[in-house]
């Protein structure tokens, strides 16, 4: 069920995405105290020598704080809609940059950014001017393609068409709205800090002025959330005809006014029954709507896939800048602290080279293995074997097709030749196996189905894991001698 029990690998990535929780990873729990919080698992087996070409940015500014939420954020009040003047925003922006412009880069393998995300958070009440100080530092520091991808979260009723055309001039060519939900009602439960008027008029703002590529996020699985309450808010997604649609699943966290309120799958949430019924009837929708369902979490009309989100799932380097922001360079993955005190102070060392938040191009060839697989199978496109078993050898990746035959006959998870074409169950017993030639197996790929497979991943993922963490890795060529 996509109610799990995993911490996600980037659930400090994302400030308005609940994914579902996958990962044994150490990665990203929150600092403690001001010192950087890492996995660095050296192994002369695998490198990460690719130059990060993406960067995410926190912003954590918010009227108030959502009863879900359990991110890093500063509450401005309510009424803040305006702060140009605010010095706790202007202070975190300016030291912000300093933490780009401190940043440690190899100028020889500096590459332009290509895709650029700032979250929060609302990013979207912060000025324009200040926004333009942090893209500044971006290209003054790594550059930023002139056709790149600059994203931004933005809430109905924290801006109107005069501060979009503004973001817009900086390069801002893609938003994501954050409606989670068409119902007043619901809106007031969750303490959104918006109303379905607002939803409107963002919507139509966004619409007017010309922006091509935006997506709306919604939020299912809420308190009192009926199917029928659903079904009204995929629809009314669905007719303001936006290119991609992102469905987070709610997780209650602890430490959240929903944490205390609320048991998961106890009434007045729905029950992980009705939770799934939730998502069949998203991905129906959406799927008969001309959206494809590229990963778990994420619809879009063809072509409008978001690039910057694009890079986790395939595993790239990237930078991440900000309070509570994660970051995965040479092969280190690095939280910041989540507390503004302890962000000045990292901030602080890393000037004086106390700190280096990116590692030395290598990484732990299991815990590259799987990464690999988990963010693989979130996607439509599934775990590509051959690229797999170049990295990583083709012992395991018979292990992996033994441990799910039980479930590709259950129709949880689907074979795909070289032309992505499935395999039939008829085909099962022998494109498990090499042929009598002993040549390449008729399996190239493998992914899960939408939508019982994406509702199983948690659970087929975890047996993956299991499978490599009793694995005694070794490379290609050591295999094969």
């Amino acid at each position: 069920m996509l109610k799990s029990t995993f911490n996600p690998l980037f659930c400090e990535l994302f400030p308005k995405s609940k994914f579902p929780k996958l990962t044994p990873h150490v990665i990203t729990n929150a600092f403690t105290s001001c010192t950087p919080h890492v996995r660095q698992n050296v192994s002369t087996k695998h490198t990460i020598d690719l130059a990060p070409t993406s960067a995410y940015i926190h912003l954590p500014f918010c009227r108030k704080r959502c009863h879900y939420c359990d991110f890093p954020i500063v509450a401005l009040g309510s009424a803040s809609t305006e702060i140009d003047d605010d010095p706790r925003v202007i202070n975190y922006i300016q030291l912000l940059c300093r933490e780009i412009n401190a940043m440690k880069v190899n100028i020889n393998d500096k590459m332009p950014l290509e895709t650029v995300f700032f979250g929060g958070g609302t990013p979207s009440l912060v000025p324009a001017q200040l926004v333009l100080l942090v893209l500044e530092a971006l290209s003054g520091k790594f550059g930023v393609s002139e056709d790149a991808e600059i994203s931004m979260e933005m809430d109905p009723g924290t801006f109107d068409a005069r501060k979009m055309e503004e973001m817009m001039k900086l390069g801002v060519n893609r938003v994501s709205l954050g409606v989670q939900a068409f119902q007043e009602k619901l809106l007031r439960a969750c303490g959104r800090a918006h109303g379905v008027e607002e939803v409107n008029e963002s919507i139509g703002i966004v619409k007017s002025c010309g922006v091509e590529n935006w997506s709306i996020d919604l939020i299912s699985s809420l308190p009192h959330q009926t199917t029928d309450m659903w079904e009204e808010t995929l629809r009314l997604a669905i007719d303001a005809q936006p290119t991609h649609v992102s469905v987070y699943d709610l997780q209650i966290e602890q430490g959240t006014k929903f944490g205390t309120q609320y048991t998961p799958g106890e009434f007045p949430l729905p029950s992980e029954t009705q939770s799934a019924e939730f998502y069949k009837m998203a991905s129906r929708m959406l799927s008969d709507a001309n959206y494809n369902h590229y990963e778990i979490s994420s619809y879009s009309k063809s072509g409008y896939e978001c690039k910057h989100n694009s890079t986790y799932w395939k595993n790239k380097p990237f930078y991440g800048f900000g309070l509570g922001s994660a970051s995965f360079v040479g092969g280190l993955r690095f939280s910041r602290p989540k507390k503004v005190n302890e962000y000045m102070k990292f901030v602080q060392d890393l000037e004086n080279g106390l700190l280096n938040c990116s590692g030395n191009d290598q990484i732990g060839i299991k815990d590259t293995a799987m990464d690999v697989v988990m963010l693989s199978l979130r996607t439509s496109l599934g775990l590509d074997l051959k690229s797999f078993e170049e990295s990583f050898g083709s012992s395991i990746v018979s292990s992996l097709l033994e441990t799910y035959k039980p479930y590709v006959e259950s129709g949880h998870v689907v074979c795909l030749d070289e032309k992505r074409r499935a395999i039939g169950e008829g085909d099962l017993n022998t494109c498990l196996l090499q042929d009598e030639n002993n040549q390449e197996r008729k399996v190239a790929y493998i992914r899960l189905t939408d939508p019982e497979g994406f509702l199983l991943s948690n659970e087929l993922i975890s047996l993956a894991f299991e499978v490599m963490d009793s694995y005694d890795f070794c490379s290609p060529l050591q295999e094969a001698a």
